[in-house]
């Protein structure tokens, strides 16, 4: 399917082509508009609109660009824009003739260079302030669909130009614009397009779409969350609020019991509105338990972000205080925490795995015992020896908290190393290799080898630097001899470390590492 350009600029001046709210506002600058039109020249593939086709006009709108559209009762069925709206807003705000912009619209000012030569790569459209128009060469495209303003921008033409302005304004009349067209009510199938078009990397808003849907004026379910990110942040958690998929997902979870888009678009906005307190109760809760119990000082820590979806259920309470946890609750938690972790249960099947595990935790919020911990889980030592250190996996951040959990100890001083500026951090200046990479190199072990998850402990950059490049057996004469042991045994390090034997050593530790891991699984 494809569409005019003519036939866009009608449609969206009738009210059958409209933005919705939950739309991003357009961000594009001159130069891309510029391109945009030399590819429309050229026949160059430049994207297809994706349009929701729906009987129901939202009662939010987003207006197209700087333009205020007229609020005209539209013809049905409405096209919505889901995908493409920075090249509609493009197309429409350089042809367009008839609205006054509200704001800075100088990337409208397109211009068809007749002095530049027809060049594959290069664009022959610019956008030019109106003291650097040169009239003998610069010609406004935005004249193409306005008979009288063409008329006049033409009559000062040479015959050359002018035919070449004729075949220019040729092309665009008849130039088409890919669409993809969902023609559906059903607000779930237009939450699985979204989902599909995120995975294809282009930034679209659910929560705002679900805001067009279903909230109310005297409701502003950003600022709510704003406010609540806000709270958490000194405790480094502020950057919840970008993620507005999983703020969702947590909605969904408290109030449907299913955090499924088909769920997260059957939310009603008066009762995510009655219930909001318990749903900010519940995202607190959960933060302050993976705080306390399990080290997580970010949500970048957490291996998975929708670690926190069951959690905010379970937390999630009315009123103003806390759940208050049972030592039985508590310990099936963590166990659940780690077996999530090690097993990989959010890497797939996510959907699925969330829908049980919300479940079991509202069992075990009103009854103290559910089957939440029950799934399998195992870690051994190869997953300590297989995996590298790259931080950002899910590998190496759930192996920075089995770390975090022994409450590390300085390799130097031999006191308690404080997590949270480390943890907040989050970077690779705080986690370095017990054996050196210089004196493993001189060995001849590969990058590769260096670099796996057992050789690593959390030391920092000034630590690293005391104890050297050199073999263990020679900086151990550099740490507290009186708290070897303890320093050790803090990050789960076996006494082969000194004896600079690096095969032996690392079967050691990651039998040590395996050890304790199965331990945070079984642990009562």
């Amino acid at each position: 399917m494809a569409i005019t350009i003519r036939r866009i600029l009608e449609q969206v001046q009738n009210g059958t082509i409209r933005i919705p709210a939950f739309q991003r506002g357009f961000v594009w600058d001159s130069e891309r508009v510029a391109y945009l039109m030399d590819s429309i020249y050229k026949g160059y593939p430049f994207g297809s609109l994706i349009l929701w086709r729906t009987k129901e006009k939202l009662s939010y709108e987003k207006r197209l660009g700087p333009f205020e559209l007229q609020d005209v009762e539209p013809e049905y069925p409405i096209d919505y824009v889901l995908d493409g709206q920075q090249r509609l807003t493009s197309i429409f705000g350089v042809f367009q003739t008839d609205l006054s912009p509200t704001e800075d619209s100088s990337w409208t000012r397109i211009y068809f260079d007749m002095g530049a030569h027809s060049d594959l790569q290069e664009s022959q459209f610019v956008c030019l302030p109106e003291n650097e128009v040169k009239p003998d060469r610069h010609f406004p495209v935005g004249t193409f669909f306005d008979v009288t303003a063409y008329r006049q921008a033409t009559s000062s033409l040479s015959p050359e130009q002018a035919n070449l302005i004729d075949q220019v304004q040729s092309v665009f009349k008849e130039a088409t614009v890919p669409t993809q067209e969902v023609a559906t009510e059903d607000r779930a199938k237009v939450a699985i397009v979204f989902e599909r078009v995120n995975r294809m990397g282009v930034e679209l808003d659910t929560f705002q779409l679900l805001s067009a849907w279903t909230w109310s004026e005297d409701f502003d379910l950003q600022e709510r969350i704003r406010s609540l990110a806000d709270e958490v942040s000194p405790h480094g958690f502020g950057d919840i609020s970008e993620d507005t998929n999983l703020i969702l997902r947590c909605c969904a979870a408290v109030v449907a019991q299913d955090a499924s888009p088909a769920a997260l678009m059957d939310l009603k906005g008066s009762e995510v509105r009655g219930r909001f307190d318990e749903i900010e109760n519940g995202v607190r809760g959960a933060i302050d338990f993976l705080r306390s119990n399990l080290e997580v000082k970010t949500l970048a820590n957490l291996p998975y972000s929708a670690l926190l979806v069951p959690l905010s259920v379970f937390f999630s309470t009315s009123g103003s205080a806390g759940r208050k946890l049972t030592d039985e609750q508590r310990s099936a938690l963590k166990r659940w925490f780690w077996k999530s972790c090690f097993s990989r249960r959010f890497s797939a099947g996510v959907l699925r795995n969330l829908k049980r595990d919300i479940g079991e935790m509202r069992k075990l919020q009103k009854w103290g015992k559910s089957a939440i911990d029950t799934f399998a889980a195992v870690v051994d030592a190869d997953y300590f020896m297989e995996q590298s250190f790259t931080i950002g996996t899910v590998h190496t951040k759930t192996f920075i908290l089995l770390l975090a959990n022994r409450r590390p100890l300085s390799f130097v001083s031999g006191s308690p190393i404080d997590l949270g500026p480390v943890l907040q951090a989050y970077n690779r200046e705080e986690f370095h290799h017990l054996m050196p990479r210089s004196f493993l190199k001189g060995q001849g072990k590969s990058t590769g080898e260096i670099n796996k998850l057992t050789n690593f402990a959390i030391i920092s950059a000034d630590d690293n630097k005391t104890l050297g490049g050199v073999a263990p057996s020679v900086y151990k004469s550099r740490m507290p001899g009186a708290s070897l042991d303890t320093i050790l045994e803090s990050a789960a390090c076996p006494h082969s470390l000194f004896d600079d034997d690096y095969a032996i050593f690392m079967a050691a530790r990651s039998r040590a590492l395996a050890e304790y891991g199965t331990g945070l699984m079984t642990a009562s």
